[in-house]
């Protein structure tokens, strides 16, 4: 395998205001080998439920200086198709970032399901509601 596995993130922001504060950390993940971003795109779903979504290579001069520092590994491969089926799950009049990135830390492992004769089938992330929820449960 040459790639870790590959995972997708949304972020909402409340009223439609992304202002970049989570790059640095985004940053930090990158620069410690941990993470390696695939592709970015920056949502807003207006109070109609409208939906407008900008790679970060083609926004305007205040979000590409945000993220100035950072490098994709790739681009495009979120779809719009991907990006209206991601965005149902968003409030109206809310800004989200999307962002793919390959989990380098778990290359290793993904290798040696390949070298075992395996294959990556699915990975999925429990929705932070959930996990909150399922936490708050515990004794």
């Amino acid at each position: 395998m040459n790639t870790g596995p590959v995972t997708y993130l949304v972020v909402e922001f409340i009223g439609n205001q992304f202002k970049g504060e989570i790059v640095p950390e985004m940053q930090e993940l990158v620069d410690k080998g941990l993470i390696r971003l695939m592709d970015f795109v920056v949502v807003r779903k207006n109070h109609d439920g409208s939906v407008d979504a900008v790679e970060v290579s083609e926004h305007d001069e205040n979000t590409r200086k945000v993220f100035a520092g950072m490098s994709l590994a790739s681009h495009g491969l979120l779809g719009l198709g991907d990006i209206q089926v991601l965005a149902e799950a968003l409030e109206n009049d809310t800004a989200a970032g999307i962002v793919v990135f390959e989990n380098v830390w778990a290359k290793a492992f993904a290798d040696s399901i390949v070298r075992a004769n395996g294959r990556w089938v699915l990975l999925e992330s429990v929705p932070a509601d959930v996990l909150d929820s399922a936490l708050s449960d515990m004794p």
